[in-house]
């Protein structure tokens, strides 16, 4: 059978030149596999229309994978020279609903499609030589080069199903078949579904990071749990099974759904299923390209929230409680199973990996010991939100792929579907999505009297960005005020106008909420999406919660609400953006204040920031900046560093004197000073340092 898709490469070997081969295959096949998806669409017209109300059109999301490799190869410093700025911007961030994705569509001017192709084209050629080229030993490990290629290749991966689901959306006369995407030939009558009995176990959930497989943050780790004993659907629910809920009115039934499925329903209006079309009295099924006859035997495609509304419908019917699996009983499922991960496991046993079909098919075809699958054919949502296993780490090139799903609005789905591939058909792979989202995703229910797990505070584990919820909104040390405070204090004074800041580098927003007291809009802007999602949360939810460290492993929970900061009559005037300072989008215009505070000893490229700034300031508007001037080429390379170094004459070269030369083409520096701040490590130990704060006002 031809194979459209490849298995991932696995991290071991012994063989460097055959290892980079194999990667290089991995990697041409799936960025052709999803340049193949886009063959769907009809028209290069269609590449600017919206499939779904809350996602970009997609011309993003055909730059978007390609932007993500640039994008990570710089912030790593694997290259310094990008392809396309304005493209590896626009198309940056934007794909989960999450509050900083802006979504505003006057914001951008996509380009057109033979444009986007072009540059796919020139970062094709740039990862293919790299590679070949790049430093490469045995096995790969996460702070290896090569790491990042496998994250894009992955990230793309991801992609291509999600672009499927959007494709799949859109109106049929959008959307056109492609030869080679086979749909399931076959349907008959429904098997009656039955349950079948697990014994419980001790799950150990998690892996080392020497595993042979390549993984994302959320997999590694440790999570154990007691699972008793439980009952399992031996299939997944079919469209025969789901119809029973929607002709016995399981929409309109209030009773049935909770808060947050009545919510969805009020906004969609939803009556059945999002891939079934009600023709002249009749349900059909939408796949891909066409609509066909009802496959009543195939598996349903639902959300978390209708997954859960039959749920509680056959609870009621039958007098027996049915609920959504959690994480740790589907894994006794899967050891229950006989299955063995990737590469090992074939993928002719199940529908996944684009082998046997671009659909779902009948829920009795793919067997594993008697129960039918438990990987492929659609994901199945779970009961259990996303969190970080006990020992979880962000990796430093993609701090946001797992943190912002941390916050009990995230349910994993479970198992694969017939357009997962990569690490999605992995054994230990952890994806979760908004409950109200589509996937190609359905679910198989349980008899379970087991409990969800309880989540911890987004920050009580993730130290990093603790510590900086206990600098900026934690108790004084020393005498020393509050350096965020401070830091707007003094912006206030200088600006001219007050209409509009740019708090860059706003790190958990203390002091976008202090500029907002005088400033009619404040845009906080941080290129990290954990720590914007501490500023959001109290902006939505009026609190955060934090882990204060005291000594070792010990740590102080603390809690501050907006109410006793006194932001509460301002919070509406601030918004959050995740954003490059080197590269930002153009839409962060306009503005009578750019205060970024230690902010440019930080950054990859501190002079594309510098160089540009005042084309984002209005006329006397006020450019803040503050920092310590550390130095590190840890963050930024030396050739790039301001200041801290001699130069090849011997002399001193200080950051204020480059400062001066970059900025005086455009602005007038009007003030500098010292302002010291505190950050607490543990309860005896404090870092004391000294900032410079310089105020330039635009010519």
């Amino acid at each position: 059978m031809s194979r459209l898709s490849f298995y991932p490469p696995t991290l071991d070997g012994t063989d460097i030149e055959a290892k980079r081969k194999e990667i290089r295959a991995y990697f041409h096949n799936t960025f052709s596999l999803f340049e193949k998806i886009f063959e769907m669409l009809k028209g290069e017209e269609v590449f600017y229309k919206k499939s779904e109300p809350t996602r970009h059109p997609m011309i993003f999301y055909f730059g978007h994978t390609a932007t993500f490799f640039i994008n990570k190869l710089v912030l790593m410093k694997i290259i310094s020279q990008r392809i396309n700025p304005d493209f590896e911007s626009i198309f940056a961030v934007g794909v989960d609903e999450m509050e900083w994705d802006d979504m505003e569509g006057a914001h951008y001017q996509w380009p057109r499609v033979q444009e986007v192709r072009a540059y796919r084209e020139k970062v094709r050629e740039l990862v293919d030589s790299l590679i070949m080229e790049l430093p490469l030993t045995l096995p790969i490990t996460q702070d290896s080069p090569m790491w990042i290629v496998l994250m894009g290749i992955e990230h793309e991966r991801i992609h291509i199903e999600t672009s499927l689901v959007l494709h799949r959306q859109m109106p049929l006369e959008f959307v056109q078949d492609v030869a080679e995407f086979t749909l399931c030939p076959h349907s008959t009558i429904a098997p009656r579904n039955e349950m079948v009995e697990m014994q419980g176990d001790r799950v150990v959930l998690g892996k080392e990071r020497s595993h042979h497989l390549y993984g994302w943050d959320n997999e590694y780790g440790r999570y154990e749990e007691d699972v008793e004993n439980f009952l399992v659907a031996k299939y997944l629910v079919s469209n025969a099974e789901f119809m029973e809920f929607v002709k016995d009115g399981g929409y309109e039934n209030r009773a049935f759904w909770d808060d947050e499925g009545q919510k969805f329903l009020a906004i969609s209006g939803a009556k059945h299923p999002p891939f079934w079309v009600y023709e002249d009295g009749t349900y059909r099924y939408r796949t891909l390209c066409k609509v066909i006859d009802m496959p009543l035997d195939w598996a349903v495609d639902v959300n978390a929230l209708e997954a859960e509304a039959f749920c509680r419908y056959k609870s009621q019917k039958e007098g027996v409680t049915y609920t959504l699996p959690s994480e740790a009983e589907y894994r006794v499922v899967y050891e229950y199973a006989g299955l063995r991960d990737v590469p090992e496991f074939h993928e002719s046993r199940a529908n996944l990996n684009f082998y046997h079909y671009f659909s779902s098919c009948p829920i009795n075809e793919f067997g594993f010991n008697g129960i039918y699958d438990v990987v492929g054919n659609v994901w199945q949502w779970s009961r259990t939100p996303i969190f970080g296993f006990e020992g979880f780490e962000v990796h430093d090139a993609y701090d946001d792929f797992s943190t912002p799903t941390f916050d009990e609005k995230h349910a994993l789905i479970l198992g694969s579907s017939w357009a997962s591939s990569g690490n999605l058909i992995m054994k230990h792979s952890r994806y979760a999505f908004r409950r109200h989202f589509y996937q190609n995703a359905g679910f198989r229910y349980v008899i379970s009297s087991g409990k969800t797990q309880e989540q911890k505070d987004l920050y009580e584990d993730d130290a990093t960005v603790a510590q900086y919820c206990a600098f900026q909104y934690g108790d004084a040390h020393f005498g020393v005020k509050n350096f965020a405070i401070e830091c707007a204090n003094i912006a206030s004074k200088f600006a001219k106008n007050h209409t509009k800041a740019l708090d860059l580098g706003c790190a958990t927003g203390r002091a976008s909420f202090e500029l907002a007291k005088s400033f009619e809009k404040v845009e906080g802007v941080d290129f990290s999406a954990r720590f914007i999602g501490v500023g959001v949360k109290l902006k939505n939810d009026g609190y955060v919660a934090y882990a204060s460290k005291t000594e070792g492993d010990l740590a102080e929970k603390r809690k501050v609400t907006i109410e006793e900061l006194g932001y509460e009559g301002v919070r509406e005037r601030v918004s959050f953006w995740q954003g490059d300072a080197c590269n930002l989008k153009p839409n962060f215009n306009s503005y009578d204040l750019v205060m970024a505070t230690n902010l440019i000893d930080r950054l990859y490229n501190p002079k594309l920031f510098l160089q540009s700034v005042h084309e984002r300031l209005n006329h006397e508007g006020i450019l803040i900046l503050t920092s310590p001037y550390t130095w590190q080429e840890s963050s930024t390379k030396k050739e790039f560093w301001l200041g801290g170094y001699k130069d090849k004459s011997g002399r001193e070269v200080k950051t204020l004197d480059t400062l001066k030369e970059i900025l005086s083409q455009n602005f007038e520096l009007v003030h500098i000073q010292d302002l010291e701040f505190v950050i607490k490590e543990t309860a005896r130990k404090f870092q004391h340092t000294i900032a410079e704060v310089s105020v330039w006002r635009k010519r």
